[in-house]
Order: C-alpha cells, then sequence, then structure tokens
C-alpha cells in the first residue's frame, strides 16, 4: 500500500486511502465492531442449522430468497434507459432490418437479371 503511485489521470481509490485505515473515529469503529458481530452471529445460527443431524426441513436463507426473488421478478423492476433501448435497437431491430434489406436487394437483382435474360437459370435444387 505504501508503494502504490496514483495514475497520472485517475485519483486514489478510496479501498487504497490511508484515512479509511488509520484515521478512523470511535463511532465508526464501534459501527464496524457491530455490524461485525451481528453478521458472525448470523453466520454461527446458519452453521448450526446446517450442521444439525436431526433437522428434517429445509433451512431458510432470507439472503438467498431475495436474490431468487430479485432473479425471478425481472420486468417488474425493470427500467428503460438509453443503454437498454439502445441494445434492445442494435441487437433486436436493426439485424433484422439488414437481412431484410441485403435478401430484398439481392432478390430484386437476380429478377432483373433474369427479365433481361442475363442470368442463366440452370435446373437447381439449392438456388
Amino acid at each position: 500500500m505504501a508503494d502504490y503511485k496514483e495514475a497520472p489521470l485517475a485519483s486514489r481509490p478510496k479501498t487504497l486511502d490511508p484515512n479509511e485505515y488509520f484515521n478512523l473515529s470511535l463511532e465508526y469503529r464501534r459501527a464496524e465492531e457491530e455490524r461485525s458481530a451481528i453478521r458472525s452471529n448470523l453466520k454461527l445460527q446458519y452453521q448450526t442449522q446446517l450442521n444439525n443431524p436431526h433437522r428434517k426441513a429445509l433451512i431458510e436463507d432470507p439472503a438467498l430468497n431475495r436474490w431468487m426473488y430479485a432473479r425471478s421478478h425481472t420486468y417488474p423492476h425493470f427500467k428503460t434507459t438509453f443503454k437498454t433501448s439502445l441494445t434492445g435497437l442494435l441487437f433486436g431491430v436493426v439485424p433484422v432490418v439488414v437481412l431484410y434489406y441485403l435478401f430484398k436487394t439481392d432478390r430484386d437483382k437476380k429478377e432483373a437479371d433474369i427479365k433481361a435474360g442475363k442470368y442463366d437459370r440452370r435446373f437447381s435444387l439449392t438456388s
């Protein structure tokens, strides 16, 4: 951390800021300790439920339940932005329009050549 040199066009990342490590207030340290104690208590409860040899039911993990709910209910919470609209346009509409244009112009050219008598129409199953 002491050897870190900042890039010329970027600032120092917040995680490498020495003030985040050394100049912490007592309230901040107490809050961190309380959060750490809550996390360790939850981990201990989960581990005791998981390793109980006499358990019959499934273990309910609230974080996993929230994650699964968010994964299965994406559309009610979807928010259209410029990026999502542009992505949908580029990958949904543009390829269809380009392929239509290519096939249509090729077919029109082939029909014009047939009418002018320049196109050799041999019997073929592939064209």
